[in-house]
């Protein structure tokens, strides 16, 4: 048997560099932002140690510069920090992958673990440095250590090679000299820089300066304790995040959590929705970031989409980053991070609207069609979307004195419902008016049943989407699903008196025959014909069979698919309305029942009519001049 040939992987080091400077990171300016990184990390490294070492002494603020030489295509980013030997300029900046923060961090904590808590270092792939190639075709980083008198200047090309020698006349601390690609001339732009700090680098702990401007001076104050923070500064940083959302949010909500990862936040609630403006669908106002870093504009995965709507930054030391530092490694972090934003906003509101009710109002009116969308995308937290819902009902009037319109949750809706009610009740329609004209809640008024008047027919969805709340079903009063609770044994005398006369009428022959007749003209239009057993004023109404969508939801299924066929209706004839005696009387003479048949169409377009549901104009006009016609002959 043959011994196996033993080879060593051979690394081409220009191809290595290419990818990690070209592929790794997605957006050039990228490297900006990674290389004031590096700057950050080693200013906290020289700040630890001075506060460990007493013989070290900070002689000077501790800051980032940036300089620009347009003429000669070079940008310089520089600090006072740290520094680096011969030796780490050769080990940090010539070995791939070797962090040199990750490295200082181990030592620091085994020899002080309780200062080496207070270190916040960014770096921990040892790659950010090579971005650095997406902008440069030549790097030159020139660096004098703390521990040293004498600097050295590194540099490459890219080409898998770089040269070390020393370099005279140097301050503590590094600086980094990219000399621009022919067209990446304008990262040698103030006005370029700034917009890449102000976008990624905003947060860093280190004043950054930009010739004689300091462009970070938005200070990070989701890590200080909220008793710390100002209301100014709170309005200062949701004008940072929100970019013109609005002049003042709603409200905010500065939260920090130890567990299950370790995250500190600030949410904002803008004071208008721009989705009900027309300017479609907003994009997520989150930002995360690592240690300050900016790591992703409007992060889709920390609250649900029902939440959108909400600006804010969240920011973790936790975060399992990938080597671009642009992604997770692990999502199941996003999503218990999630958890706690959602459970934490939802509480925030819920209090709002027992302690502020007007103030809840506010935000319902401008974000409740966005926060419903809960209902369907959040089984976990449907109960407690659904208790933040709002409707107007039939115990609050049309409209107040500042034209808004007073709105009711389920809870209070609940705590009003007499001993005895099983089910929530609602009734859909165009419009308040509409729904106060609707014959379907001439029984409810007269029980006094409180019912949700829905004009939005997304609620409408919604509703039915949610079928019950604490244990009631939620039911449309224009179905046959509708539960009445037990009356006193008053209302039940006076009810069975007037039912009663009610089936009397019905059960007489001239009125069966009237239903028979109306049963004849409107055929298949309808499912049934009967005796109306809820009305005493009203001269008909449309019922829902039971499992039937409600009114409101079959005309906008009607609209968006004319090949949408809407389950047929029960009509329901009043007994003892004037119109129907009369009509009864004239039953007797059989010349009479083209008439009451075309009475009884009549009385059915009116009734789709009411509920804005299609029907035939044309057919309508013509019987209504018919009508009137009729009536003009018989005057003198």
């Amino acid at each position: 048997m043959s011994t196996p040939s033993e080879f060593t992987f051979q690394a081409e080091i220009k191809q290595l560099l290419h990818l990690l400077s070209h592929s790794l990171y997605q957006n050039r300016e990228i490297a900006i932002r990674e290389l004031i990184s590096n700057a950050s990390d080693a200013l906290d490294k020289f700040r630890h140690i001075t506060l460990t070492n007493s013989e070290v002494a900070n002689d000077a603020p501790l800051e980032i510069t940036l300089e620009q030489n347009e003429a000669d295509n070079v940008l310089v980013i520089r600090d006072n920090g740290i520094g680096m030997t011969r030796d780490e300029l050769i080990k940090n900046l010539g070995t791939i992958a070797h962090s040199g923060s990750l490295e200082f961090l181990k030592t620091a904590t085994q020899s002080s673990p309780e200062s080496a808590n207070n270190l916040s270092l960014i770096g921990q792939f040892g790659v950010g440095f090579y971005s650095a190639f997406m902008l440069a075709e030549k790097v030159e980083v020139l660096s004098r250590s703390y521990q040293s008198d004498e600097g050295h200047r590194w540099e490459s090309d890219g080409s898998g090679r770089f040269t070390v020698e020393p370099q005279a006349d140097l301050n503590r601390g590094t600086q980094i000299r990219l000399h621009l690609k022919e067209d990446l001339k304008e990262f040698a732009q103030p006005w370029r820089l700034k917009s890449v700090l102000k976008q990624y680098s905003t947060f860093v702990p280190h004043p950054i300066k930009l010739g004689d401007e300091v462009v970070n001076e938005q200070k990070p104050i989701w890590v200080e304790p909220k008793s710390n923070v100002t209301d100014e500064q709170y309005q200062k940083f949701f004008e940072h995040l929100a970019h013109g959302a609005g002049d003042k949010p709603l409200w905010h909500l500065h939260l920090s959590s130890d567990s299950p990862f370790q995250f500190h936040t600030i949410l904002y609630c803008p004071d208008s929705n721009i989705e009900r403006m027309g300017f479609g669908r907003v994009e997520h106002g989150l930002q995360l970031c690592a240690k300050r870093i900016l790591v992703q504009h409007n992060c889709r995965e920390l609250l649900p989409e029902y939440l959108r709507f909400l600006y804010g930054l969240v920011d973790s030391a936790d975060l399992p980053l990938n080597v671009s530092r642009e992604a997770l490694q692990d999502n199941t972090v996003f999503r218990k991070i999630k958890k706690v934003l959602t459970k934490k906003v939802l509480s925030h509101l819920q209090s709002l609207a027992t302690e502020k009710p007007d103030d809840y109002l506010t935000f319902y009116r401008q974000f409740g069609i966005t926060l419903r969308e809960g209902l369907h995308a959040d089984f976990e937290h449907r109960e407690e979307v659904a208790g933040l819902l709002r409707f107007p009902t039939t115990a609050s009037p049309i409209e107040t004195a500042d034209k808004t319109e007073p709105l009711t949750g389920f809870a209070d809706y609940l705590k009003r419902a007499p001993e005895g009610q099983k089910q929530i009740y609602f009734l859909g329609g165009p419009d308040r008016k509409s729904l106060e004209q609707n014959p379907n809640l001439e029984l409810f008024r007269r029980k006094k049943l409180e019912v949700l008047l829905v004009t939005d027919p997304i609620d409408e969805f919604v509703l039915g989407n949610l079928r019950n709340y604490q244990d009631k079903d939620i039911v449309a009063i224009d179905s046959a699903q509708v539960e009445l609770p037990p009356t006193t044994d008053a209302d039940q005398a006076e009810e069975a008196q007037t039912q009663a006369a009610q089936t009397a009428v019905a059960e007489s022959s001239g009125f069966q025959r009237v239903l028979e007749l109306l049963r004849t003209e409107l055929g298949s239009d309808v499912q049934e014909v009967r005796a109306s057993q809820r009305l005493t004023e009203a001269v008909c109404c449309l019922v829902n069979a039971e499992g039937s969508m409600s009114a409101q939801l079959q005309k906008v299924l009607a609209t968006g698919d004319r090949e949408f066929n809407a389950p047929k209706k029960i009509f329901e004839l009043n007994p003892s309305a004037p119109l129907t005696t009369r009509l009864t009387a004239l039953a007797d003479n059989s010349a009479n029942d083209s008439f009451i048949q075309q009475c009884g169409r009549q009385l059915f377009a009116n009734a789709l009519l009411l509920e804005g549901l299609p029907l035939d104009p044309s057919q309508m006009v013509s019987r209504v001049q018919g009508f009137m016609l009729e009536a003009a002959e018989k005057r003198a």
